[in-house]
């Protein structure tokens, strides 16, 4: 009895440390909320993350929801294990009115699978022109 207990727990241990291993993607934040937005205003954030797994971070695509979202940049190289890296997007609120809320999927060969970040907006109306 006490070798099968022994295995078990052996065998939970070991499974472990393959179940953490590879790349892993650890946010700074993974929400923005940009607050107050003129109708027509173009706001950027950039998210900050850390590769915490063991294995290199690749990001093959970063998908947006609507074209009123752009990914202004990330990471075309591989990321290190422990190495910190950005991923830039902007939000265009043209032809947008209220709260806006937005998701952008990150595509990599993360071992928890395709990561997602968001950001808020709430789109008031443009200012009359004199």
């Amino acid at each position: 009895m006490k070798h099968l207990f022994f295995s078990v727990c052996f065998f939970l241990m070991w499974g472990g440390v393959f179940a953490q291993s590879g790349a892993a993607i650890t946010w700074d934040k993974n929400y923005f909320d940009f607050g107050d937005v003129v109708k027509g205003a173009k706001v950027e954030h950039t998210f900050k993350f850390t590769n915490t797994g063991t294995e290199p971070l690749v990001i093959t695509n970063v998908e947006v929801t609507c074209g009123c979202t752009t990914p202004k940049g990330w990471p075309r190289d591989p990321i290190a294990p422990g190495t910190k890296a950005e991923i830039s997007v902007q939000f265009d609120s043209t032809n947008k009115m209220g709260r806006q809320n937005k998701v952008v999927v990150i595509v990599s060969n993360a071992s928890a699978g395709n990561s997602q970040i968001t950001f808020s907006a709430n789109v008031l109306p443009a200012k009359p022109q004199e």
